[in-house]
């Protein structure tokens, strides 16, 4: 009798589970541009009556569960035109939307509801976001649109001064900012030392900074993530534009290869600077030039399945008179699989390629150099949309590393030089993560993951032994560190574990909207970061060289928190943004003084393990529409770092204080704008304001056999001038004839208009007439005037 009552309940319950899961059904889809097909990443699909929506994924796909009821569904992207609908959700249903550009938006009537709000309700924070539109109106050196030198007007992120490659976020170095491209690495974001980045604009179609509230599936770097994609390609018409301009031009083709199911892109830049060079007897050997292709193909295999083949390939040249001759560059290849399990679970696969290539040749010496690193990723990542209230993301990677710290031959057969390798390196570093997204009323909302990943440094290698361990001495007589001498060497197979290393990384973040327009947020995120940058400049070059932790260089451990209000004005026209923020990292590499980094066999002599720590507090004001917009930004930070001795007996870097470091800068505001007069006209601004960088003066001199040398004092206790310039830029936009698909502009801009003589860098040197030390000034830019046309058909 017992058995039947549980058999009956049973039945019941499964019956009630049952009737439940009928009552709630998903709607899925993929939103397309119209025009061209390309899917847009973080439109908004919004239900009004349950104050609740989702946002497309990296792929164009959204999923969202709910109640079997009548809804209208609001479809909202900035550019486009709003798309409304009812549905009757009394099944699960596909729902794919094609929306349209918005060509009115910059006519008379602004349309309201493509305004840029703060999203209140999601914990998302410290990450920033910039149309390709809004970058390609920004006035920029040289009129070559850049969109690394955009994210500098962002509150938290500076450079190391006009020509300087990299950029810092929040006080972090620029070798701790992961930089994407379709996935792929990218170990050197600049062209030209720096003038210019690696990213061709035609080509981008999304970009995202994470400076904190980093998601569970990134790792790898310490301080933030820029993550970028490129375009699938037009898979409905052929289209070509592309622009020229004073030292660069570029092009760049889409069209269909199966129409509405696959697509090819091809994207090529070069600059032609360096063909003036020869019109000068004196600079006819010389050449300083970059070039770079962007491809990509596409194909919906079916509804479920698409697949992407797309690759990045750029190169600098820089000679002079043939006897010198310097080449770098990346190239990437990434093969991914998108695949729909059901319309709750949305799967990614990508199998990529990276490598960055540096080679010199010094010709004069029969000298070369080659270096690089090259790694080999794999990851399949997942998001699995359970309810409208509820997501997971959860997926794997391994990358295996070869690093190529130096490589030395003649160059000619009457060369003095040597072949020598300095020894190479392999790394294998695995993850796995899961992240949660959580809504839990309708005040409050979390985002929570974990992230565990492991590196092991592998040989073949050959390994220093040092007497207690320590590659580094302290000669306490002389007060200085001093290179320790190997009491033997000790071999590693290939693939057999030098050493190894695994830390769990999590990340929280909590959400809590006090009303329609303002919330506030907070999150933690623990990154680690298992290679290092050998470099002793405050910007990267491409000398620099990439190497892994291993049994004396041990992984950076960032941990960061941050706090922020959030509040939107007036329905959305104006917003702000206020973060405050602390981060701290265990073991940041320092040098001991006179440290040689450059083809150095056993690197850990000359480092020292530090800790580094970063705080401040960050503003942004944003007009978000009507003709004049743009945004106010005020960053107030303090970044120092502290290399304390490892006894009493030894002094350390600074004597074991806290000292700034060098991507410090206290004040940073940057303004930037856009005002649109007509159909023909629209004009830019930016004005960019930052503290100088931190340097290290001379505080004395003595003489040594008739030589003036300077004492320097304690590291990066001075600083360079204030730096800052103001920008400004018009766009003259003909009217095209009607029935023609040619679209053209000219873009006019004055870079540093009042021409400031921004310091980037003070060089102490013996005046021989005078004997005397003296400080001298280098300055890159005056004022820049550029003109450039690009075009369209």
């Amino acid at each position: 009798m017992l058995t039947k009552k549980i058999r009956f309940l049973l039945i019941l319950l499964l019956t009630g589970l049952n009737v439940f899961s009928q009552e709630k059904f998903t709607l899925s889809g993929t939103i397309t541009d119209a025009k061209s097909n390309e899917t847009l990443i973080g439109v908004n699909i919004i239900i009004p009556e349950l104050k609740t929506g989702a946002t497309t994924n990296e792929y164009g796909f959204y999923s969202i569960t709910l109640p079997k009821e009548n809804y209208r569904i609001k479809i909202q992207y900035l550019g486009y035109t709003s798309v409304e609908k009812t549905i009757d959700l009394n099944q699960n249903t596909k729902y794919n939307v094609a929306l349209s550009g918005n060509e009115t938006i910059l006519q008379e009537v602004i349309i309201s509801n493509n305004k840029k709000t703060i999203d209140l309700k999601t914990p998302e924070m410290s990450v920033n976001k910039l149309s390709i539109s809004n970058i390609k109106k920004m006035p920029v050196v040289l009129g070559e649109v850049d969109i690394l030198k955009s994210i500098l007007l962002l509150p938290g992120v500076t450079n190391a001064g006009e020509g300087a490659s990299g950029f810092n976020v929040r006080g972090g170095g620029a070798d701790q900012n992961l930089i994407l491209l379709d996935e792929a690495t990218i170990f050197n974001s600049s062209h030209v030392f720096g003038f210019f980045s690696v990213f061709n604009p035609d080509a981008i179609k999304d970009l995202k900074l994470y400076k904190g509230g980093i998601p569970a599936r990134f790792g790898g770097r310490a301080s933030s993530v820029l993550d970028i994609y490129q375009k699938d390609g037009n898979s409905k018409d052929f289209h070509v534009n592309g622009g020229i301009g004073l030292i660069s031009s570029r092009i760049l083709a889409e069209g269909p290869i199966v129409k509405d199911k696959g697509s090819f892109l091809i994207g090529g830049r070069s600059s032609y600077a360096h063909l003036f060079l020869k019109l000068s007897e004196e600079q006819k050997d010389n050449s300083a030039y970059f070039y770079d292709l962007n491809t990509k193909l596409s194909y919906k295999l079916n509804p479920n399945n698409s697949v992407y083949l797309s690759g990045y390939f750029g190169r600098d040249v820089f000679s002079l008179s043939k006897s010198f001759t310097n080449i770098y560059g990346n190239s990437t290849l990434n093969l991914r699989w998108n695949h729909l399990f059901s319309d709750k679970l949305f799967s990614n696969l990508s199998l990529i390629y990276s490598d960055y290539y540096y080679g010199l040749n010094l010709d004069l010496v029969g000298f070369k150099w080659d270096s690089g690193i090259k790694n080999y990723n794999i990851r399949y990542d997942f998001k699995n949309y359970i309810s409208d209230k509820f997501k997971l993301n959860y997926g794997t990677n391994a990358i295996y590393y070869n690093f190529n710290p130096g490589t030395i031959k003649p160059s000619n057969p009457n060369s003095g030089i040597n072949a020598d390798q300095l020894d190479k390196k392999t790394a294998f570093e695995p993850a796995i993560y899961i992240n949660a997204e959580q809504e839990l009323t309708d005040k409050i909302s979390l985002s929570y993951g974990l992230r565990y990943s492991m590196f092991y440094r592998l040989g073949a290698s050959t390994v220093n032994i040092y007497e207690n361990n320590n590659p580094v001495l302290f000669n306490t007589d002389m007060q200085i560190y001093e290179k320790a001498t190997p009491i033997t060497t000790q071999y590693y197979a290939k693939n057999k574990v030098i050493e190894s290393f695994n830390n769990l990384e999590p990340r929280f973040s909590f959400a809590y909207q006090l009303n329609e327009s303002q919330s506030v947020k907070i999150n933690y995120n623990r990154m680690v970061q298992y290679l290092q940058l050998i470099s002793n400049t405050s910007s990267p070059t491409p000398l620099d060289v990439w190497t892994p932790s291993d049994n004396f260089i041990k992984p950076q451990i960032a941990d960061q928190v941050a706090l922020g209000y959030f509040k939107n004005f007036n329905d959305g026209a104006y917003s702000l943004e206020v973060e405050t923020y602390y981060k701290k990292i265990q073991n940041r590499l320092d040098y001991i003084d006179g440290a040689d980094l450059i083809a150095n066999k056993a690197i850990e002599q000359v480092i020292l393990n530090g800790q580094m720590r970063a705080y401040g507090l960050e503003m942004m004001f944003k007009k978000n529409e009507g003709r004049f917009n743009g945004w106010i930004s005020y960053t107030l930070s303090k970044s120092e770092q502290q290399t304390p001795g490892r006894s009493a007996t030894e002094t350390g870097i600074n004597n074991g204080q806290w000292y700034k470091s060098v991507y410090d800068k206290l004040h940073n505001i940057a303004i930037t704008s856009s005002y649109y007069l007509n159909e023909k006209w629209s004009f830019g601004g930016n004005f960019t304001l930052q503290s100088g960088q931190p340097i290290t003066h001379p505080v004395g001199q003595y003489e040594y056999l008739g030589i003036t040398i300077p004492n320097y004092g304690l590291r990066n206790q001075n600083r360079l001038p204030t730096y800052h310039h103001l920008d400004i830029a018009a766009t003259l936009t003909p009217h095209s004839n009607k029935g023609r698909n040619w679209k053209s502009e000219w873009v006019f801009s004055i870079y540093n208009l009042y021409s400031r003589k921004n310091a980037a860098s003070i060089n102490f040197k013996q005046n021989l007439e005078t004997g005397y030390n003296e400080a001298i000034k280098t300055s890159i830019f005056g004022i820049v005037p550029a003109v450039s046309y690009n075009f369209k058909f």
